[in-house]
C-alpha cells in the first residue's frame, strides 16, 4: 500500500520561497542581489572582450582567466535571475524538469570553476619554476585540450545526477525554502531511498572539489619553496605578486563553500535564512569581485581596461 500511495502522487512542480523568515525584506535583499549581478556581468563580458581582441593577452594565464570570466557569467546567470524573480514578482513556481536543468548547470559550472583554479596554479607553477619552458609548455594546442576536459570531467560527472533524479518521485512536500535548485535539496523531498544520490553527490564532491583544492595546496607548496630558493628579494617578491590575484580568487571562491559546510555540520542553531544566504554568497562573490581583482591587480589588464573606457569617452566627448 505505501508503495502505491508513493506512485500515486508526484510532484512535477515544486515552489522556491527565497529567504524564508527574511519574506518582509525581499525586496531590500533584492538590491544587493541586482547590483552584485549587474557588476558580474559587465566585468566578466569586460574581461573577455580585451583578453580575446588584445593579442598581447594571448598568453595561458589570460585565456584561463577568460574561461573563469566565462564561468562566472554562467553561475551567476544560473541563479540571481531566479532569485530576482522571487525576490520582485513572487514567481517562485518551477517545474522539477526546470529544476533539474538549474541544479545541472550550476553544479557543473562549480565544478568547471574549481578545474579552472587548479590548471592557473598549474599555470603559475610552471610560469614560476620552468620560465624558460613556459611557453613551449603551455602551447595553444595543450590549452585548447585542457579546457575540453575540464568541460568534459564536469559534464560528465554532473550529467548522471540527472538521471538519480529522475527515478525518483515526489510524493513528499513540494515547497523548496531556497533561492534555486540544488541536488540533495530536491532528492530529500522523494519517498524512494535516496543513498545513491548522496554517495554519489559525495563521491563526485570528493573526486572532483576537494582533489582540486588538495592539488592546489601542493602546487603553492612547490611554488613556494621555488620562490624562496631565489637569492634576489625583489625577484621573490616579483614571484609571488604574480600569485596574487589567483589566491585571492581561490580563497573567495573556496572560502565561503567552506564555511557554508561548516555551518551546516556544526551550526545547528543558526537560522535557516543564515544557511541560505551563506549559499548565495558563494555564488555572487566570486563572479563578482574576480575581475574586479584580476583588473586591480594585473597591470596588463588595469591598462587595457583604462584604454577601452577612456578611448570611448575621448570619442563621445569630440563628437559631441
Amino acid at each position: 500500500m505505501t508503495a502505491l500511495n508513493h506512485t500515486a502522487v508526484s510532484h512535477t512542480v515544486f515552489h522556491l520561497l527565497g529567504i524564508p523568515g527574511l519574506e518582509d525584506q525581499h525586496m531590500w535583499i533584492s538590491i544587493p542581489f541586482f547590483i552584485s549581478y549587474v557588476i558580474a556581468l559587465l566585468g566578466n563580458s569586460l574581461l573577455i572582450c580585451i583578453i580575446l581582441t588584445k593579442r598581447s593577452l594571448h598568453e595561458p594565464m589570460y585565456l584561463f582567466l577568460c574561461m573563469l570570466a566565462g564561468a562566472d557569467i554562467v553561475l551567476s546567470t544560473c541563479t540571481v535571475p531566479q532569485a530576482l524573480a522571487i525576490f520582485w514578482f513572487h514567481a517562485g513556481e518551477i517545474s522539477l524538469d526546470r529544476c533539474i536543468t538549474q541544479l545541472f548547470f550550476i553544479h557543473t559550472t562549480f565544478i568547471s570553476e574549481s578545474g579552472i583554479l587548479l590548471v592557473m596554479a598549474f599555470d603559475r607553477y610552471i610560469a614560476i619554476c620552468y620560465p624558460l619552458r613556459y611557453t613551449t609548455i603551455l602551447t595553444g594546442a595543450l590549452i585548447g585540450k585542457i579546457g575540453v576536459t575540464i568541460f568534459l570531467r564536469s559534464y560528465g560527472t554532473i550529467f548522471p545526477i540527472i538521471f538519480l533524479l529522475k527515478r525518483l518521485t515526489f510524493c513528499q512536500n513540494n515547497i523548496i525554502p531556497h533561492t534555486y535548485c540544488e541536488h540533495i535539496g530536491l532528492a530529500k523531498y522523494a519517498c524512494n531511498d535516496i543513498y545513491a544520490n548522496i554517495w554519489y553527490g559525495f563521491s563526485i564532491l570528493m573526486l572532483t572539489v576537494v582533489l582540486d583544492v588538495v592539488l592546489i595546496f601542493v602546487s603553492y607548496v612547490m611554488i613556494l619553496r621555488a620562490v624562496f630558493c631565489i637569492p634576489s628579494r625583489d625577484a621573490r617578491h616579483k614571484a609571488l605578486n604574480t600569485c596574487g590575484s589567483h589566491v585571492c580568487i581561490i580563497i573567495l571562491f573556496y572560502g565561503p563553500g567552506i564555511f557554508t559546510i561548516l555551518t551546516q555540520r556544526f551550526g545547528r542553531h543558526i537560522p535557516p535564512h543564515t544557511h541560505i544566504l551563506l549559499a548565495n554568497v558563494c555564488m555572487l562573490a566570486p563572479p563578482m569581485l574576480n575581475p574586479i581583482i584580476y583588473g586591480i591587480k594585473t597591470k596588463q589588464i588595469r591598462e587595457q581596461v583604462v584604454h577601452v573606457l577612456f578611448t570611448r569617452q575621448k570619442s563621445l566627448w569630440f563628437r559631441n
